[in-house]
């Protein structure tokens, strides 16, 4: 009885496969997947960067001779150096500013709550040019400040002009306005912790401040980190409105350098503009190894630093090359 069409064919009435020899196969390359679109999108963007490079190095609107006049030059460097210390101020006291108020927003008091929740929404609020001008002029509502019994005596009393330099209201109006922000990257840091961490550190007994310090702040800090350097980097560009309160930091040098010297107007904002780029990269770089440390048992493996990808690169590089030289 003849079998229908299309019946399936047993494997003992199969023909037989012809055995390959070995040697075909290894002398066989494997091709790789074909990607047309990709080297298209590739050669488009790498001319685009060309033509961005050769505009910016060939048009001489940007005086690169003045640039390289005024990129050292003592003025800049001593605004440099207040960009510095503004930021680094600002950014530890906002940090420190931004825990408390998580914590107090996550305590169990409903006035810590309140107070913390009406503070952020504040200064989340009001522009900061408008923080640093209100403090600048603080000691015309203000003439003395003091502490003792509300409604009643002053125990110490002190002239807020003396205290208030230009120096001072920049770093406590840039701290004011940096703690709210922060205050809500750390809540979500702490709130992203595995609730089983918390109930496993109270299980053991162990006492509330230790649980935050050694178990839960640790972990928290792999969700802080790439947001608060964010803000970091907010922070450093931030600086540039302290010029506004009589404090001559990087732009605050550049904008009276440019006053003095017109022509010079665009060279100088280049040059506040690549000392901004490299105070952000550096902060980049540091945030890497921060999370790349902060990874260690959350991840199989750690991420390559830029130098270990540039070794596999060139690994890969040199086997590649050896198997053609070989075909």
């Amino acid at each position: 009885m003849s079998e229908p069409p299309g019946a399936a064919v047993s494997l003992a009435e199969a023909p037989p496969v012809t055995d390959v020899p070995s040697h075909h196969l290894s002398a066989q390359r494997v091709q790789p997947l074909r990607r047309p679109g990709r080297w298209i999108v590739t050669a488009v963007v790498l001319v685009l960067v060309a033509q961005i490079l050769h505009g910016l190095v060939t048009n001489p609107f940007y005086q690169w001779d003045r640039f390289r006049y005024w990129f050292l030059r003592p003025t800049v460097l001593d605004g440099l150096l207040v960009t510095l210390e503004v930021a680094a101020l600002s950014a530890a006291l906002g940090l420190l500013g931004g825990v408390l108020l998580a914590l107090a927003r996550l305590s169990g008091s409903p006035v810590l709550r309140a107070v913390s929740w009406t503070y952020t929404w504040l200064f989340r609020s009001v522009p900061l040019i408008v923080v640093l001008i209100f403090l600048y002029n603080f000691s015309a509502l203000y003439r003395t400040l003091s502490i003792g019994v509300p409604f009643g005596p002053a125990f110490v009393t002190f002239d807020e002009s003396r205290l208030a330099t230009d120096m001072t209201i920049a770093v406590i109006g840039l701290s004011l306005n940096e703690a709210a922000y922060a205050a809500e990257v750390v809540r979500g840091g702490i709130l992203a912790v595995d609730q089983g961490q918390h109930e496993a550190a109270a299980a053991l007994g162990l006492p509330k401040g230790y649980q935050f310090r050694r178990i839960v702040f640790p972990q928290a800090l792999r969700s802080i980190t790439p947001n608060y350097v964010n803000q970091l980097i907010g922070l450093i560009k931030s600086t540039s409105l302290v010029f506004y309160v009589s404090l001559l930091d990087l732009f605050g040098a550049v904008q009276s350098m440019g006053s003095t010297y017109p022509g010079d107007v665009v060279p100088l904002l280049m040059v506040a503009t690549v000392w901004y780029l490299i105070l952000t990269s550096a902060v980049s770089v540091v945030q890497f190894y921060v999370e790349r440390y902060y990874a260690r048992g959350a991840t199989r493996a750690l991420p390559p630093t830029p130098l270990q990808k540039a070794r596999a690169g060139l690994a890969g590089l040199r086997a590649r090359l050896s198997r053609e030289a070989a075909v």
